[in-house]
């Protein structure tokens, strides 16, 4: 049996549950060590409101070490099996960068949405193997690698211009390259190569990203511009993530990636009535 397809409404705004069978991302709760935990995971998450999981194995929190294709591939098609066997009317996404893994999931799963950190710069492959699956491709802004990227934080025009200028030009050269604009989702990389200062600027500028013309996916759950300001734990800063889901639907977010489902998933229903 193979995974649902990715035809998905990018008009609506969907909550996208964070599923990682990594041992080392940032916040404990997301991470998944079995077939049958993930199962569980999916199962649930698709009950309070998610209609999109994001499968990653490759930690990307800073700092994180690096992971050979072959580990990465054997957690992600655990997760992806997980999917499989939940059953669930959900699409599927795959957080990687590396074209072997996509390749791969294609072959033995069906269709997905690739969901990429270097929007397609890690791995020269990439986007010829997105545009001949035709995959929607969700391209992120990062500079660096997930262990230097925290170095890498000066914008010689501010981090608003600097983000919006990169996903311009990357975008226009991925429909070069054969993936069609419908496929493409923009992500502005909050917490990549960003301070936190610099993330807030970044939150405050979306009008400048959604002109952009892509659906956006915005990704900011229990991260640490919420949790070093605050002097607090990744684990204590649901209230905080909460807060900055509102503001990207606010800035017209299409997709929030999160850990928490249910409780984002009521900030999005108080949103359509705020916002109608």
């Amino acid at each position: 049996m193979m995974l649902k397809p990715t035809t998905i409404n990018l008009d609506d705004s969907h909550v996208m549950a964070i599923v990682n069978l990594t041992p080392d991302s940032f916040y404990g709760a997301s991470r998944h060590h079995s077939i049958d935990d993930a199962r569980s995971t999916v199962e649930r998450v698709v009950k309070e409101g998610a209609t999109i999981v994001d499968i990653g194995g490759y930690s990307s929190r800073p700092g994180a070490p690096e992971v050979d294709t072959e580990e990465e591939w054997r957690r992600v098609q655990m997760g992806l099996e997980a999917v499989r066997r939940a059953d669930c009317e959900v699409v599927v996404s795959i957080d990687t960068f590396r074209a072997e893994v996509v390749r791969r999931a294609h072959e033995e799963f069906g269709e997905f949405i690739v969901n990429d950190i270097s929007a397609g710069e890690a791995d020269g492959e990439m986007i010829a193997t997105v545009a001949a699956l035709n995959l929607p491709y969700v391209a992120m802004h990062m500079r660096g690698t997930p262990e230097t990227m925290q170095s890498m934080t000066d914008y010689d025009d501010g981090v608003v211009a600097g983000v919006c200028n990169y996903l311009k030009h990357r975008a226009e050269e991925l429909q070069r390259a054969g993936i069609a604009h419908k496929n493409i989702i923009l992500d502005p990389g909050f917490g990549f190569a960003k301070s936190v200062a610099q993330n807030f600027e970044l939150m405050r500028g979306m009008d400048a990203l959604r002109e952009l013309g892509y659906p956006l996916l915005i990704g900011v759950s229990r991260k640490s511009m919420i949790y070093k300001p605050l002097g607090i734990t990744p684990e204590e800063a649901l209230p905080g993530s909460l807060a900055l889901a509102w503001e990207a639907l606010r800035g017209g977010s299409a997709v929030l990636r999160v850990h928490d489902v249910a409780a984002t998933k009521q900030i999005v229903e108080l949103s359509k009535h705020y916002y109608r």
